[in-house]
């Protein structure tokens, strides 16, 4: 990204002839301004405005002092997004908790997600990712496993001799790590493959992939894929109502137990998605939508579908209950929803690193819901 860029597409979005991924980048950019409206701004303090933007993004701080980009067009698209529902862009580096706002006990402010998992071993051996040593972890026949020291799992494979019988047995047997409620974590496979797990998910796979003609996965929950490339080896992953099937390319995979669809979001390379009927080839900037036994394909935002990877919540129309969803699997917290809120969807952008009173704070905005929090029970109480 360079300053021109920046000057190009909010000039573009102040003119309203901004596509719908140019709109999307400068309404992300909101989420960094101040509340101070200006109605326009003048070429030099356009050019001043881009300079502190572009310097605050590259070195990702957040501007101390910035005004905020709130051009007439800006406004407008953001807000036709949800006519009548609300918007929420909310300056958290300002978020404070108010007695008479969202009712928070802070000392029962839920934290985000930490980064942390369960590894089991293809010997039925659990080991707590949390507590493991950085380094040399593990090791299974012609694999060793290790932790880095910014907590991620690395699949090594030994640079080794034919192996036995007995330690082909060992390498495919599987290995499984799984997330729980307010857990996240990162592994890189024995053949390069990297793989982020969201949280209360699992991903069962080979500690090695050698002597296999197919690179099979599964996967439960959520998970964001940057599959290595070997056009003789498939890199598979399969759900409970799919599996995708590709040679190497980046791609997104949601597949909750607790949510109606399946969604699969591709945003480079080629996949196909096969589900019991069917089969769709999905092309960079496709979503396939597999719901009552139908696979569809649809045109979409890729920045949404990874917004959670890249530590965000980004909602788009989205439905109140998966967004509680989504807070309750983060945060490790049960939300309780008596009220009617079957019709009403939200869009915005919220921080998935601040406390949870920051993000109901955010969705308390709109004004069609208000939260009590309960120790570990959140409370639709509007």
């Amino acid at each position: 990204m360079e300053k021109k860029d920046i000057k190009e597409i909010l000039n573009k979005v102040s003119a309203g002839t901004a596509t719908s991924e140019e709109e999307y980048t400068a309404k992300y950019w909101l989420h960094y301004f101040s509340k101070d409206d200006i109605p326009a701004l003048s070429e030099d303090e356009l050019n001043q405005e881009t300079e502190i933007i572009y310097n605050s993004l590259m070195d990702g701080r957040t501007p101390a002092k910035v005004k905020r980009l709130w051009y007439p067009a800006v406004a407008a698209a953001c807000l036709l997004m949800i006519l009548g529902v609300g918007l929420f862009y909310y300056n958290l580096q300002n978020t404070e908790i108010l007695k008479n706002d969202v009712v928070v006990n802070k000392i029962h402010d839920a934290a985000p997600a930490q980064n942390t998992a369960t590894l089991t071993l293809a010997n039925g051996k659990k080991i707590s990712l949390a507590d493991a040593p950085t380094g040399l972890i593990a090791e299974q026949a012609d694999v060793s496993i290790f932790k880095t020291a910014d907590g991620k799992l690395v699949y090594k494979a030994k640079s080794s001799t034919a192996s036995t019988s007995e330690s082909f047995s060992e390498n495919s047997g599987l290995n499984t790590i799984t997330t729980a409620r307010g857990q996240q974590y990162q592994v890189e496979l024995s053949d390069g493959s990297k793989i982020w797990l969201n949280a209360a998910s699992s991903f069962t796979f080979s500690a090695t992939f050698a002597s296999l003609k197919q690179r099979k996965v599964e996967l439960s929950g959520e998970a964001y894929f940057e599959v290595a490339k070997d056009k003789a080896h498939p890199f598979i992953v399969k759900t409970d109502k799919q599996e995708v099937e590709v040679l190497g390319t980046h791609f997104n995979v949601n597949s909750y137990s607790d949510e109606n669809t399946t969604k699969t979001t591709l945003l480079e390379g080629s996949v196909k998605v096969s589900d019991k009927k069917e089969q769709k080839i999905l092309h960079p900037g496709q979503e396939s939508v597999v719901t009552n036994n139908a696979l569809s394909v649809q045109n979409v935002n890729t920045q949404e579908a990874v917004a959670w990877k890249n530590g965000d919540f980004i909602f788009d129309n989205e439905d109140f209950g998966s967004i509680l969803r989504q807070v309750a699997r983060w945060y490790n917290v049960e939300i309780i929803d008596n009220g009617n809120h079957e019709d009403l969807h939200l869009s915005g952008t919220v921080s998935r690193s601040k406390n949870i009173s920051a993000v109901l704070k955010a969705l308390e905005v709109t004004g069609k819901v208000k939260f009590k929090v309960d120790g570990n029970r959140v409370i639709v109480i509007k």
